[in-house]
């Protein structure tokens, strides 16, 4: 069982964070998905970080989430765009304590700040039950080519209330 951390911030994504990222990346899909793909899918899905620097060029193109406890990062979300949630990655020692849902948190209440009227992530298997916790509903299953894998995700939506959905709730007919 994994040892209680302290409470975890959070803060913008920085350059020099691509090494650490990239190494929370690789491990939480080497001991966390084994349940849902093969060795050989999890290695592949992995390899997308073996560059660090240009793994750290593409967190930068987004809104990227570092959560931190006592300075090194633990886990890490990403925004594309307003609605597309491209990352959400925690590393294996903090898993299941509530470093996950802190980044999502964070990244809705972004969202919604800027306008977006709904949430989409194409969910790995592993994480398709942390995201339907959060209101999410699959709309399709997609297969994906990895290196020389396949790999299967599903896209999720969730609708997020907007001020008018709420003004309009409250108004008499």
């Amino acid at each position: 069982m994994a040892q209680n951390l302290p409470k975890p911030a959070l803060r913008p994504f920085l350059p020099q964070d691509a090494h650490a990222l990239a190494e929370i990346f690789q491990a939480s899909i080497e001991e966390l998905t084994s349940d849902d793909y093969s060795e050989a899918q999890a290695a592949a899905w992995a390899s997308r970080a073996d560059d660090a620097e240009a793994f750290g060029a593409r967190l930068a193109k987004d809104l990227t989430l570092v959560a931190t406890v006592e300075g090194s990062p633990v886990g890490f979300a990403s925004l594309k765009g307003n609605e597309q949630i491209e990352m959400l990655y925690v590393h294996p020692a903090a898993a299941g304590q509530g470093v996950g849902a802190m980044l999502y948190d964070a990244l809705e209440k972004l969202a919604a700040a800027r306008g977006a009227k709904r949430l989409t992530v194409d969910s790995s298997d592993t994480a398709e039950d942390f995201f339907r916790r959060r209101g999410f509903q699959p709309q399709r299953r997609n297969t994906i080519p990895v290196e020389d894998e396949w790999l299967a995700n599903t896209t999720m939506e969730k609708r997020l209330a907007s001020n008018d959905d709420e003004g309009q709730r409250s108004t008499p007919s």
